[in-house]
This record gives C-alpha cells, sequence and structure tokens, in this order.
C-alpha cells in the first residue's frame, strides 16, 4: 500500500486556508491509497474549541475529506474537532473512503495542557480495512499508553496510524515511542506530526515518520520543513516477519 504522510504547517482556526495547503501538498504527491494528515489539521491544537470546533454532521473539513476519496478513489484520515449534537467537543479522528466515513474519538486527553476540560474521551479502540490492511487509529497523546495501543485478539492490525500535534519539546519522546510502538506489536506506524508554531506559541517541529514493524524508518520528513513524504507498505512482508518470529503469541 502505497502512503502518503502530509506534514503540513496548520493555520490557526482557519479551516479553508489549511485545506487550500494541504490539498496543494497532496497534489504534490501524487496519487496514493491513503493519505494522512495531523490532529487538528483544519485549525491547530484547539485546547478551547468553543468558536473554533466544527459541528460534527456538517463539519467543512470532513465534507472536504470526502470529497478527496470519492475524487482519488483513496483514503484520507486525520483528527479535527468538533461539536456533536449533545453540545459536547470531541477531537475526533477521521478515516474516510469513497464510500464511508469511521472514526476514533482519542482516548487520552493531554490533561498537562487541560484538554481533558473541555473535550470528551473516547472509550472505544477502533481499528478500520482498507485495502487489505487493518490500521489501529490513534492520536498524539495516545502515543504514551502502550496498553491501549496493544495488539491483541480483540483487536488485530497491522499498522497504526497515529496523527499528532506533537511539540517540538518533547521531540525525543516522539522519536524512541513511534518506535517502541511498531516493535512491541510487531506493526507498521504511521505517525504524522505538524511543523510551525501555534497560536500560543508552542513549536512543532515535525518528524513525521512511517516505521516497520522492527523500528525501521521506511520514510521520514525532514524536520521543521511543510512536506509530502510516501511510504509503501507490504502485507506479505509482514506476515511472514510475524509468523516466522512469533512475539505476539508470547504476549501478557
Amino acid at each position: 500500500m502505497n502512503i502518503v504522510l502530509l506534514q503540513t504547517d496548520v493555520v490557526w482556526a482557519n479551516p479553508i486556508k489549511n485545506m487550500e495547503q494541504a490539498g496543494q501538498l497532496l497534489s504534490s504527491a501524487g496519487e496514493a491509497d491513503l493519505y494522512v494528515l495531523p490532529e487538528m489539521w483544519a485549525t491547530g491544537f484547539a485546547v478551547q474549541p468553543e468558536g473554533i470546533a466544527e459541528e460534527a454532521d456538517t463539519a467543512r473539513s470532513l465534507a472536504w475529506m470526502r470529497q478527496l476519496a470519492r475524487a482519488r478513489r483513496c483514503a484520507v484520515c486525520g483528527s479535527l474537532a468538533v461539536r456533536t449534537p449533545d453540545g459536547k467537543f470531541h477531537n475526533r479522528h477521521y478515516f474516510v473512503t469513497p464510500d464511508a466515513v469511521e472514526y476514533y474519538d482519542k482516548r487520552h486527553l493531554f490533561t498537562h495542557g487541560h484538554e481533558d476540560e473541555f473535550f470528551e474521551a473516547g472509550d472505544r479502540q477502533v481499528v478500520v480495512s482498507w485495502k487489505g490492511f487493518r490500521f489501529l487509529l490513534l492520536t498524539c497523546y495516545d502515543l504514551r499508553f502502550p496498553v491501549w495501543s496493544r495488539w491483541s485478539r480483540a483487536g488485530e492490525y497491522d499498522a497504526i496510524i497515529l496523527v499528532a500535534n506533537w511539540p517540538a519539546s518533547r521531540q525525543l519522546a516522539w522519536d524512541v515511542l513511534v518506535r517502541a510502538r511498531a516493535i512491541e506489536n510487531q506493526s507498521y506506524v504511521i505517525a504524522v506530526n505538524r511543523v510551525g508554531t501555534d497560536a500560543a506559541g508552542i513549536v512543532y517541529e515535525g518528524g513525521s515518520m512511517a516505521v516497520d514493524p522492527i523500528g525501521r524508518t521506511i520514510a521520514a520528513a525532514e524536520k521543521n520543513v511543510e512536506q509530502a513524504v510516501c511510504a509503501m507498505l507490504d502485507i506479505d512482508q509482514l506476515r511472514k516477519m510475524r509468523s516466522h518470529f512469533r512475539v505476539l503469541a508470547d504476549r501478557d
């Protein structure tokens, strides 16, 4: 499967501009089976979402993702700050295909940044299927919690898709934990982070990467550069490795 990682410089609270920029970056990368955008790619990491979050059922940014998926016959994913009809806010990771929309609500809200004071946490692990691959959807802070992302009989998957607004001040943790999640779960990890500076003055240097099941880098974006990077995932190679080196059979 051919995947494009879209490491964008998100314009604060401006979905129209961010759709335009993401579209240009995506077009420069050419055709792919799946395009991955960062966390809250349309607005920036809006801890206080009132006036910034879109309505879940009518989000213009989600409509753009659906239009893109249909036009290119591909899948596209990334998270949005949305408000559901019950008035609650969610950091919702959408996975959109030409014929369906699936989503995962971020389980681990970033309490250090007060995200938990405004958003409702999700309560279910979500695995989606696309073109023979099974993807576990994760969002940013989830990366620090290996139990939640653990491969299991109840939630088998071939790759993790992690979308993030992960600050440069904790870049070392990002680099280590992305590889750790790949190695311990014998899975690919597609980790997409933003670059630039947000409205709170927080700096992001990216570090978006695709990692194979033994922790090797398949593809990586340059740090501090808005960039589209292509990565190829091989399901047959993954199955062969898991069959030969049966680590998952000995899990706790």
